[in-house]
């Protein structure tokens, strides 16, 4: 079938990178491509060139056969082109059903209030949402966000659907409705670019598969035809079993230990120990209190019950700063309200938890935050123009 949206040697260039050099491929109806790729492929900029955030400094995009511009966010929604991110960036304040048809409310400037929360509850139900259209946004957790913006791209009857990590904070039974909503919109002959870097999930929901490295393609084809190891190579340009060597480690004592943590509302008897040289993973459904008893170790909250012991000592932890300087680091879920302050540089967001170690005097010592975030950066592959880039300019992949 002829492909619903084309993409023609489009590159980007931004100050000090190339973010895409002459990147072609379609998206055809009924189909879900998987563009897969490191964390600074050029993944992320794709994904702003198509809902008119950037505009490319060669080629072009071609809906349906037409060659189009998009300059503006409005101008991607017009055409019909709907992203469904992993970071859910809304108005807290306001319901469902008013998120779901911003800028398009049905009944005219007067608006149609009754139609849409009718509609929002017909596009809810076939999410299986378990809130309604009133349902304040702040009331919602990341995953239900996820849904209303489903939602919403349904209802504007978008036929190119893009799915940014989506699936980030869902649970396995969230996603599993979620691959569901993905195989009726492919029904209904929609094109949706799938984004992801779970290799479960690109075999299990797609139908082709592009892959982007150094912001070149590295290669495109159909799903059922590829492998992972040979994915993994096109991403990173070598074999599976050298980016991640099998490794044997020996454990050692308990560093962390915590005994009966709980609080009023949210989780009780958390027991656990950790061990030097051991990684300690928790799971369960979204709600069932993960983030809040980690962000109860960290400080942020205050638990009303339990011990927390650091290589043998009781930890008193009132604040983060507590837990920063007891050698406590926390990397939360939601990167973009928790995680870094945006509009502040790669150096600033570096060094922030260190001050005290970038201090002359009264003074920060500039050269200082500039060595240890040189340093960071190149021992994480931070891709940026420089290190007083901002934050918020930055892939997601390179801001986690």
């Amino acid at each position: 079938m002829a492909p619903i949206l084309t993409l023609s040697y489009l590159t980007k260039r931004v100050p000090g990178v190339t973010a895409l050099d002459d990147v072609s491929f379609a998206l055809e109806p009924g189909t879900v491509t998987a563009l897969i790729g490191e964390n600074g492929a050029g993944k992320s900029t794709i994904v702003k060139i198509l809902t008119g955030i950037y505009q490319p400094d060669g080629g072009g995009l071609a809906l349906e056969g037409r060659a189009i511009q998009l300059n503006s966010a409005r101008d991607a929604w017009d055409a019909g082109i709907a992203a469904i991110h992993q970071d859910t960036v809304m108005f807290d304040e306001l319901s469902v059903a008013e998120i779901v048809f911003m800028g398009h409310m049905p009944g005219g400037r007067l608006g149609d209030w009754a139609q849409m929360r009718r509609r929002t509850g017909d596009l809810l139900a076939r999410s299986d949402a378990g809130f309604d259209a009133d349902t304040p946004l702040k009331r919602l957790s990341v995953a239900e966000k996820h849904m209303v913006e489903v939602a919403r791209a349904l209802s504007h009857d978008a036929r190119v659907v893009i799915m940014d990590e989506p699936t980030a904070a869902l649970s396995r039974n969230e996603i599993d409705e979620l691959f569901g909503l993905v195989e009726t919109l492919k029904a209904e002959g929609r094109a949706i670019l799938f984004i992801s870097h779970k290799f479960d999930e690109i075999f299990r929901v797609s139908d082709a598969w592009v892959c982007l490295r150094d912001g070149q393609l590295a290669g495109a084809g159909r799903t059922a035809e590829a492998t992972e190891a040979e994915l993994v190579r096109l991403m990173v340009g070598r074999p599976v079993d050298q980016v991640f060597p099998k490794r044997k480690i020996a454990l050692g004592d308990t560093v962390l230990a915590v005994e009966g943590l709980g609080n009023a509302t949210e989780f009780a008897d958390l027991t656990f120990d950790l061990r030097r040289g051991e990684i300690l993973g928790f799971y369960g459904r979204v709600g069932a209190g993960r983030p809040e008893a980690m962000q109860c170790l960290f400080g942020i909250c205050r638990a009303g019950r339990g011990r927390v012991t650091l290589d043998g000592k009781t930890l008193n932890i009132r604040a983060p700063s507590d837990a920063i300087r007891a050698g406590l680091a926390y990397v939360p879920e939601d990167r973009q309200v928790q995680g870094a302050a945006l509009p502040m540089t790669i150096r600033e967001n570096t060094t922030l938890a260190s001050l005290r170690d970038h201090a002359s005097g009264p003074f920060l010592s500039a050269r200082s935050e500039r060595a240890a975030t040189r340093q960071l950066g190149q021992r994480l592959d931070v891709r940026a123009a420089s290190w007083e880039t901002a934050v918020g300019d930055l892939s997601g992949g390179n801001q986690q």
